[in-house]
């Protein structure tokens, strides 16, 4: 049901997304392409991509980049599919972070950035993530963070007002959301971007 009401959503936002959170956009996923340490041969899969921002910085730098992006709102991807025209070795696809449309152990990396407070079920996305992850790639998933007294603010006023809003997770509970996926944080930090927005991100590697 969630996911209906974050399609809908989205898909009315979808035209002026990119414009409304530019700087935000721009800050978050500049610093996850960096973190990220991404090799032009990796074969990439993103996670809630929304209008694939972060597939056009990855193929400024890496044009030849093997790019999948899934996301539940069409509208969204139609902006990231016109985006990445120009380059055929990326694609996208309507489907829910829950139920990936993939063969198992066929990616390299995996990113999901400012999506997870929206999943309705964390631990099947990171199953699923898991199960479509090679054995030796990685996992990175940048996130609001509830361990910042802004966002904690701004989960309980979204939780009364925006209902496709989950919820926000400290970092030990996000850490233990991996654990319980058969992961391994590798590395990890939280940081801060401006007075409101504090957030967290996470590499994480397949259990031994």
């Amino acid at each position: 049901m969630n996911e209906t009401i974050v399609r809908n959503q989205y898909d009315q936002l979808a035209s002026v997304y990119d414009l409304r959170w530019k700087s935000y956009i721009t800050n978050t996923l500049s610093f996850l392409k960096t973190w990220a340490e991404i090799s032009p041969t990796d074969t990439i899969l993103d996670v809630a991509c929304g209008t694939g921002e972060f597939e056009r910085l990855l193929l400024a730098e890496y044009s030849s980049q093997q790019i999948f992006g899934v996301d539940i709102s069409d509208k969204m991807l139609a902006i990231a599919k016109q985006k990445c025209s120009a380059y055929p070795q990326v694609s996208f696809q309507i489907a829910s972070a829950s139920n990936l449309p993939f063969d198992n152990d066929i990616f390299d990396v995996i990113v999901s950035a400012n999506s997870f407070h929206y999943f309705d079920d964390p631990l099947a996305a990171l199953k699923e993530m898991r199960r479509v992850l090679k054995p030796d790639g990685k996992v990175i998933i940048l996130d609001w963070c509830r361990d910042y007294l802004t966002c904690k603010i701004c989960d309980i006023i979204l939780k009364s007002f925006d209902p496709a809003h989950q919820q926000c997770y400290t970092q030990n509970e996000f850490h233990r959301l991996l654990e319980d996926a058969n992961f391994a944080v590798y590395r990890a930090t939280r940081i801060r971007f401006g007075v409101v927005w504090g957030l967290m991100v996470a590499t994480a590697i397949l259990k031994n």
